[in-house]
């Protein structure tokens, strides 16, 4: 038995003695993936940049690792991940597009700026609903306070205006519906970028 079988659970090493172990185009594509996974783990950490990624692919020069690698790039996009965090995701999956022989790079990078583009539509109508939200409470000062059970007694409290806000129902609503419906979108996207990659 070899190192790498060691590590398999238990069924799964049962499995292999069954089928008679894996063919050799089976271990290559094994360490192909060991050797993603490797190199996107450095690059999530930060320890390399998607330049560094793209010396690091293109050294090794095998579509199979540049299409598993962008794959699982594109996977890692969330309608969460900061700003920063989506520009390096991009940076990386257009860097390892330009090392493919058949490239589609302008309508992966349509694609990724499609996500942008959601994203600030996203946050401008949550800027808007949250100003309309605001001006209605700074013009009813009853929804800056708020009743609280302290004991046996009800006392009042004052808000701030962002306290009364963000504990209103409508703001807890709009975020909710707002967040699945760009989140939707969002998807969508992805799914779309995935069919355009060669």
């Amino acid at each position: 038995m070899t190192n790498w079988q060691k590590d398999l659970p238990p069924i799964a090493r049962e499995r292999l003695a069954r089928i008679g172990g894996l063919t050799q185009e089976e271990k290559e594509r094994m360490r192909d993936s060991e050797k993603v996974n490797s190199l996107l783990s450095e690059f999530h950490q930060n320890r390399i940049d998607p330049e560094s990624l793209w010396k690091r692919l293109k050294k090794e020069g095998k579509p199979s690792l540049l299409r598993e690698a962008q794959a699982r790039l594109i996977d890692s996009l969330s309608f969460g991940d900061t700003p920063a965090e989506l520009q390096r995701r991009r940076d990386g999956i257009l860097a390892i597009e330009t090392l493919k022989e058949e490239q589609n790079t302008p309508a992966v990078e349509l694609s990724l700026n499609l996500m942008e583009d959601l994203r600030k539509r996203y946050r401008a109508e949550m800027e808007q609903a949250y100003n309309r939200i605001r001006a209605e409470v700074e013009r009813n000062p009853q929804l800056m306070v708020k009743q609280v059970q302290q004991e046996q007694r009800t006392m009042l409290v004052q808000l701030t205006v962002d306290e009364a806000i963000k504990q209103l129902p409508e703001w807890q609503d709009f975020l909710s519906q707002h967040e699945g419906t760009y989140s939707q979108e969002f998807a969508k996207v992805i799914e779309k970028l995935k069919r355009e990659l060669k």
